[in-house]
């Protein structure tokens, strides 16, 4: 029988780039970035979301990485982005601006569209990281000094602890 190839875009742009990277699936029904984390036996902080931000003076939405255990704290970010106030995209919004599912919203997979990438602070201090491969239900993990050199990304300190309940 012959092997079915489920190789992605953003796995062809890491080894054109020669960065090694380690593929995880997990139920493709799961949405919840702290769900997956727990699905592909990773703790949490080590796991990153991508979302999609709309800054209102751009036409160009950003995307910005943080640990699946965070949120984004809007205001924060949108100081860092010059702006007064921002919003995360809609997920009709941002699955429309990136042609990706959510949950499945990668910057690799986006590498020829040149979005400016952010990356939370607390990935900068891993080693390695876990993110979307750019398919619902895959992620991949690589060193995380080449996923930023790679998308160029941009350090900020913008994820907040979720309060629990």
């Amino acid at each position: 029988m012959a092997k079915k190839n489920n190789k992605l875009n953003s796995m062809r742009v890491l080894e054109a780039n020669d960065i090694p990277y380690e593929v995880f699936t997990y139920d493709a029904s799961i949405k919840d970035a702290q769900l997956v984390a727990e699905s592909v036996g990773f703790p949490e902080w080590t796991v990153f979301k991508t979302l999609v931000v709309q800054p209102p003076s751009s036409k160009k939405p950003v995307l910005i990485m943080l640990p699946s255990n965070t949120q984004l704290n809007l205001k924060k970010f949108a100081k860092v982005l010059g702006e007064k106030k921002i919003a995360l995209a809609s997920h009709a919004d941002a699955e429309k601006m990136t042609g990706l599912q959510v949950g499945g919203i990668s910057a690799l997979a986006l590498m020829q569209k040149n979005w400016v990438v952010y990356l939370d602070s607390r990935g900068n201090e891993l080693q390695n990281i876990v993110i979307s491969a750019g398919q619902r239900g895959t992620q991949i993990r690589l060193a995380t000094l080449s996923l930023i050199q790679l998308l160029r990304c941009r350090i900020v300190d913008v994820a907040e602890d979720v309060e629990e309940d």
